[in-house]
């Protein structure tokens, strides 16, 4: 069984300074830059033989690269906040792939949580921190921005759990190349 999602890398130039912002909130736990990511779909624990299934449909999808930035924080849970997060701009590019991939589980019979897609990078998870100190937190780090930076693929992740605890580790698993026309421009 895998605990698998698909998801786009972050670059260095992307998470290093967002690890720099990732201090001075009590109940937090710091996720490693090497977790960094954007999700476009979580599937669950899945069989192999469902995750060759799944390998194989994300293959097909075709897509064109585009560009991504980050654009200020948030947070999740309303009343008691459980995750703080870099917002990532919208475009439509983004929310077709990530249609795309759950259109992909979909088709296999992948019974997926029903949230809106809230295109973010996970910087942290919080235990009994008081709304208003993430509220404070998120605001202090509104003003955040990075240069736009380029989703060229997308990786099937496993969530492996550390021997001792600690964060899970993101591995990829497959990489899906997207269709890149400004390749060989720069």
């Amino acid at each position: 069984m895998y605990r698998l999602f698909a998801a786009l890398p972050v670059p260095p130039e992307v998470s290093t300074p967002l690890r720099k912002l990732q201090k001075d909130l009590p109940g937090a736990s710091w996720r490693p830059e090497e977790n960094f990511h954007v999700t476009l779909c979580f599937y669950g624990e899945l069989s192999d033989n469902r995750a060759r299934d799944l390998d194989e449909l994300l293959g097909e999808i075709d897509a064109d690269a585009f560009d991504l930035q980050v654009e200020g924080m948030g947070w999740f849970g309303r009343r008691e906040p459980s995750a703080v997060w870099a917002r990532i701009r919208e475009s439509d590019e983004l929310r077709a792939l990530a249609s795309q991939c759950e259109r992909a589980a979909r088709r296999l019979g992948i019974a997926l949580e029903k949230h809106p897609f809230t295109p973010h990078i996970t910087l942290a998870y919080l235990s009994g921190t008081p709304l208003d100190t993430a509220r404070d937190w998120t605001q202090a780090h509104q003003g955040h921005r990075s240069e736009p930076f380029r989703a060229r693929l997308f990786h099937l992740y496993a969530s492996v759990a550390r021997k001792g605890g600690g964060p899970s580790r993101y591995d990829p698993m497959a990489d899906y190349p997207l269709r890149d026309l400004t390749a060989g421009f720069d």
